[in-house]
Order: structure tokens, then C-alpha cells, then sequence
């Protein structure tokens, strides 16, 4: 791998590391570039997941003030999140790509929809919030759907933000900084056991310096987007999630056309 193409990696690793931090989908930049470099699909998924666990450390410490508060809900949805990134990393190894590219744009599309629609729908459900089976309900439904979340990010990474600032703001008590923060610590958690997954049963498909090159980048950008997104309002960052889920819906379909 030559200078260019390193400085290239480095520069959407600053960049996805940032959005990372303030919504997702930093994958959709860093995944593009590592195909237009010629790295082989699978391995470009796998390695750049394990670089990017630098960029979710950052942005879960420069989000670590909007955590607190939240123990009750990450009790809940951290061992979800897990399972899923374990699901979605053994999907990785063991499925066909074109498996998967033909339910991801049905993902995002539902992801940007519970985002337009997310304050309606957050004020409907915690109306009908309250001790009980409707309570119970909401919780095992939030938890259910960051599961399936976490086996999307264990499998493609890309827009797993998305989805889960989506599901978190319509069904976890908080704002949307909150959602966010606790959005950071479980992908985090997804790219950590898949990176794990990826160790044990597939070292073959990890390529070492674009691991490096990206965990390094996306550090700083991780850090840098913690400072941005808080600043952001919440309909700036609900306007900043739907513009790059488009994004990530053109990315998708564009793939899933070409193949």
C-alpha cells in the first residue's frame, strides 16, 4: 500500500470516526474507499470494523457525560447488542454478501423513517409508559430490535447508528444526546465482539495496516465528533441521521444493483 492510498484510508478513517460519534454510518466512507483500493469485500468489512473500535472508544468517553443515568437501559441492551454482534459476525464469515445486500436498503429505509417520525412516536408510546405488562412490552420490543440491530452491525457495520439512535429515541426515556451516547457504547460493543469473532475464527481475512491505519484516524475523529454532536440540536442531528441514511440507501442500492 503506497502513500496516496494510505493518506486516503487515514482521511476516511478522521472521517468516519467523526460521524461515527455524532449519528453512524462512518462505514459508508471508509467502506467505499477501501473497495476503490481493490481490498476484497469481506476482508474490507472485517478490517475496517476492527479499525474503527478506536473511533467508538473516543466517542463513547467524549460522550460519557450523556451516559450517566442511563445504567438501568445499558443493563438491559448491552447483552443484546453482544448476541447480535456475535449473530451477525458468524452471518459474515459463513452467508453469501448478496444475502444480506438485499435486506440492508429495507433496514435503512425503516431506519429513516423511525427517525422522521421519531418525536411523534416517542410522545405516543411513553404517554402509554407506566408500570405493567405495556411497559414490559415497550422494553422487550427495544430490546428485540437493538438484537436484531446488533447482528446488522456484526454482519455490514455500515448505518448500524442509524438504526439504533432511531430505536432509541422512539423507545428509551431520555433525549436524543442520551440516545446517542448509549448508540456509541453498544456498537461499540457490536465491532468489539465481531472484531473478537473475526480473531478467532477468520485472521486470515484481516489486513493489519488498514486496521491501523483507520484505528488511528478514527480516534481523533471520534473525539472530534463527540464535541460536535453535542453541541447539535435535536432536529440539526435528527436532519444530520435522515441525510446520511439517504446516503447510506444510495450506497446500498448502488451495490446491490451492480452486483
Amino acid at each position: 500500500m503506497n502513500a496516496l492510498e494510505s493518506f486516503f484510508i487515514l482521511l476516511g478513517g478522521l472521517w468516519a470516526g467523526t460521524i461515527n460519534s455524532v449519528v453512524g454510518s462512518g462505514t459508508l466512507v471508509t467502506f467505499p474507499i477501501l473497495i476503490a483500493l481493490g481490498v476484497a469485500p469481506v476482508m474490507a468489512v472485517v478490517s475496517n470494523a476492527m479499525g474503527l473500535i478506536a473511533g467508538g472508544v473516543s466517542g463513547t468517553w467524549g460522550y460519557r457525560r450523556e451516559l450517566r443515568g442511563m445504567k438501568s437501559n445499558l443493563i438491559k441492551l448491552m447483552p443484546a447488542s453482544i448476541l447480535g454482534g456475535i449473530t451477525g459476525a458468524y452471518l459474515l464469515l459463513h452467508l453469501p454478501e448478496s444475502v444480506f445486500a438485499l435486506v440492508a436498503p429495507a433496514l435503512i429505509v425503516l431506519a429513516l423513517t423511525l427517525v422522521i417520525f421519531q418525536p411523534r412516536l416517542q410522545r405516543a408510546i411513553q404517554a402509554r409508559r407506566g408500570a405493567g405488562p405495556t411497559a414490559r412490552t415497550h422494553d422487550l420490543a427495544m430490546v428485540a430490535l437493538v438484537y436484531l440491530t446488533g447482528v446488522y452491525g456484526g454482519y455490514f457495520v455500515a448505518a448500524q447508528g442509524v438504526l439504533l439512535v432511531a430505536i432509541l429515541g422512539i423507545f428509551m426515556s431520555g433525549t436524543l444526546q442520551n440516545a446517542n451516547a448509549v448508540k456509541n457504547l453498544l456498537s461499540l460493543s457490536v465491532n468489539v465482539v465481531a472484531a473478537i469473532s473475526y480473531l478467532l475464527f477468520a485472521p486470515e481475512k484481516i489486513i493489519w495496516q488498514i486496521v491501523a491505519l483507520i484505528a488511528v484516524s478514527s480516534l481523533a475523529g471520534g473525539f472530534m465528533g463527540a464535541r460536535i454532536g453535542r453541541k447539535l440540536s435535536p432536529l440539526v442531528l435528527r436532519s444530520v441521521i435522515v441525510t446520511l441514511g439517504v446516503v447510506a440507501l444510495f450506497f446500498m442500492i448502488q451495490k446491490l444493483v451492480a452486483a
